[in-house]
């Protein structure tokens, strides 16, 4: 039931489900991960995801693909 404001970083459909990716816009390092889903007067709304499993699932897809651009080792 709480508002808060996001940056798009990332989106994905997975198993017939669409998660984003969004930071804080209160500056923050992290991100968070939420699942789109309906209310029960059918509006789209985001929520956290509870499955521990799909969670990883959905983590993993985008530390891979937010991530993978980035080349750690590049000064070494």
């Amino acid at each position: 039931g709480n508002e808060s404001r996001f940056e798009l970083i990332g989106s994905v459909e997975m198993n017939e489900n669409t998660y984003y990716a969004l930071v804080p816009q209160d500056d923050s390092d992290e991100y968070v991960i939420l699942k789109l889903t309906k209310d029960e007067n059918g509006e789209d709304i985001l929520i956290t995801i509870e499955d521990d499993d799909e969670f990883d699932r959905v983590a993993d897809f985008f530390e891979d693909e937010l991530f993978d651009e980035v080349d750690y080792d590049e000064g070494e």
